[in-house]
């Protein structure tokens, strides 16, 4: 049997996953990968939030042109162009590329300007730069707090957004650094969302937690409150309300980053795909896991299941073996809150994954110091096993977290699905 050749794009949390997973299940001889990105590095994402705080970026960068040989994957750094689904190619900025398999893990990216203002006058949180920005603004606030002149932060969370909780977690955080420099008495936090509830993706109880913080930590929370124009220092709502502000923190409407003509997609180009496998509808030779589908939600940890199935599709695919069914997918996150963190583990529903499993016994959520612990070891365990070349659910990647302090007492998985 010839050698099936598996094209990946891009190098982030699904990318990455799918290639050394797939490695992991099937030789060179059998399949050969090759992963295009414009990058030759991984970033670690969500540590980026903690940037504007004083955390080091340079950590968060994972160098894989080690892992890469070891495996036995090829790497191109360029930029995907365009497909030609009847040849089997990949056109990029280094050329065109066959593929028997082709796997899009190309990700979201930020649409600013569909809010007018927004762009121009309000810190965006979704590159680590715009976040080292932040953080220089945030500095100057503080000194002016200090010296005795209050200011106004603003968080805004406006429609069109798949990923909201990196926002939250900012105001919380923001709200224990300033408590840490004794000025939070002249600084004012507001935090506006165009959610029926907080963290809406995440159902009842992250609500009430977040509901909680905002109250104990004097956050001005607003919810159903829809961003609809910002100015230089004023930010207009769809109910006529304005707020004033020295520093307006917004996550922008998401869109692919990269759209690709000929595949079915929604209205933010976003893949349509088979919610199980994760293949294209209508072509079964493309995936597209991670944030460059439709799954409602965009998550790291989501992006690692579904890396997954992709190569389990792919490998049955050659081998001719059935697929076995794969359980609905539960979140699990951790919300940073710079002294502790929130842990929640959400199912969600079957055949609805836009909304939680309210009434299963795995729902459920919890708060204490040593969740940051146990988040900052499974971050630390993914990072080593990408360096290697190495799938992070399975083995290291998964025990670090299950066997975290925190955790030691509950007999459940707390950060990765068993395979």
């Amino acid at each position: 049997m010839a050698r099936t050749e598996v094209v990946v794009l891009g190098s982030g949390f699904a990318g990455l996953e799918t290639a050394f997973r797939l490695r992991a299940r099937a030789s060179e001889d059998d399949v050969g990968i090759t992963v295009v990105s414009e990058r030759d590095d991984f970033l670690f994402r969500p540590g980026t939030v903690r940037l504007p705080f004083g955390a080091a970026e340079e950590p968060l960068h994972v160098p894989l042109d080690g892992a890469f040989r070891r495996r036995g994957i090829g790497t191109v750094i360029a930029t995907a162009e365009g497909i030609d689904l009847d040849r089997g190619q990949v056109h990029t900025s280094r050329g065109p590329m066959a593929y028997d398999r082709l796997v899009i893990a190309t990700g979201a990216a930020s649409r600013p300007e569909e809010i007018p203002g927004l762009a121009e006058h309000a810190h965006s949180i979704a590159a680590p730069g715009t976040l080292h920005r932040l953080g220089e603004d945030l500095r100057w606030a503080a000194q002016n707090a200090r010296h005795g002149r209050a200011q106004r932060v603003l968080f805004a969370l406006p429609p069109g957004n798949h990923c909201a909780v990196p926002l939250y977690e900012l105001a919380l955080m923001l709200d224990t650094w300033l408590r840490r420099k004794q000025i939070r008495d002249n600084v004012e936090i507001a935090f506006d969302t165009c959610e029926e509830t907080y963290v809406q993706a995440f159902g009842p109880k992250l609500h009430a937690l977040v509901s909680r913080q905002f109250e104990a930590r004097g956050i001005d929370g607003r919810t159903a409150s829809t961003l609809a124009e910002a100015a230089e220092r004023s930010a207009v709502f769809a109910d006529g309300s304005v707020r004033e502000f020295d520093v307006l923190v917004a996550f922008p409407p998401q869109v692919a980053s990269v759209g690709y003509a000929g595949l079915p997609a929604d209205d933010r180009e976003f893949l349509r795909c088979d919610p199980d496998t994760r293949a294209v509808t209508g072509h079964p030779e493309v995936y597209a896991p991670g944030d460059a589908g439709d799954f409602p939600l965009k998550l790291g940890h989501l992006a690692l299941l579904q890396a997954d199935a992709v190569a389990a599709a792919i490998v049955a695919q050659r081998t001719g073996a059935p697929l076995s069914a794969r359980p609905v997918p539960t979140v699990r996150h951790v919300l940073d809150m710079l002294d502790d963190a929130a842990f929640a583990q959400i199912p969600l529903s079957p055949g609805d994954p836009a909304h939680v499993d309210e009434a299963s016994a795995r729902y459920w959520v919890s708060t204490g110091v040593l969740w940051r612990a146990g988040a900052r070891l499974a971050e630390t365990a993914l990072s080593a096993r990408f360096r290697l070349g190495l799938p992070c659910r399975a083995g290291a990647g998964r025990a670090a977290f299950r066997h975290s302090p925190e955790n030691a007492h509950r007999n459940t998985d707390t950060l990765m699905e068993k395979p």
